[in-house]
């Protein structure tokens, strides 16, 4: 293992510091977006807080979940924590996945989140809607939650661009995918 000089040590913590300052930064400007506008938008903040969570650590991503679901309670005007602990426990399962057994790919990325926002909207249906047994509550299900479902879900292609950008341009180089990791192993072994 390679002892890192001071000036890399400088470089590597300016790098992850401006790296979640965006992170944040992105994370305002989603919260700022959900609370204007109409009712029909999309919860932005889902697919930012999976797409954080796949490419840091654990508490990291629990972290970025946590505030995320206080940010979402805020905009949607839910009982305060719901979605905090709904979007940690996802944010957590997602890091967990795409560290053991997903490569950083889009379609791992653009499934783990749908699915993410489709039980997010359908917990929050459940809860909030269905449980009371108004006459044809089933409408709310398929005429708001599935367009919000659906938004999100468009607008996380959108957003996994712009999070790859950052990952790309201030990620460390030690954070290496399992694939380059072996790779990296195999050369290592061929050259002895």
């Amino acid at each position: 293992m390679r002892i890192r000089t001071t000036r890399e040590q400088h470089i590597f913590r300016f790098k992850t510091t401006l790296r979640w300052i965006i992170y944040y930064l992105l994370i305002f400007i989603s919260f700022i977006i959900m609370t204007s506008g109409t009712l029909y938008k999309p919860i932005l903040l889902v697919p930012l807080a999976v797409g954080i969570a796949i490419n840091n650590n654990l508490y990291a991503s629990a972290v970025t979940g946590a505030i995320c679901g206080f940010l979402i309670d805020i905009c949607c005007g839910k009982l305060f924590g719901y979605n905090a602990v709904v979007l940690t426990v996802f944010c957590i399962a997602a890091n967990l996945v795409f560290e053991l057994y997903l490569k950083d790919r889009f379609i791992n990325y653009f499934i783990i989140t749908a699915a993410a926002a489709f039980l997010q909207c359908r917990l929050d249906y459940k809860f909030y809607y269905q449980i009371w047994g108004y006459e044809h509550v089933g409408r709310i299900f398929r005429r708001v939650s599935m367009k919000i479902w659906l938004y999100t879900v468009i607008s996380s292609v959108f957003v996994f661009l712009v999070l790859k950008l950052v990952n790309r341009l201030l990620m460390p180089r030690e954070h290496l995918t399992i694939e380059e990791a072996i790779n990296t192993n195999i050369q290592s072994e061929n050259r002895r």
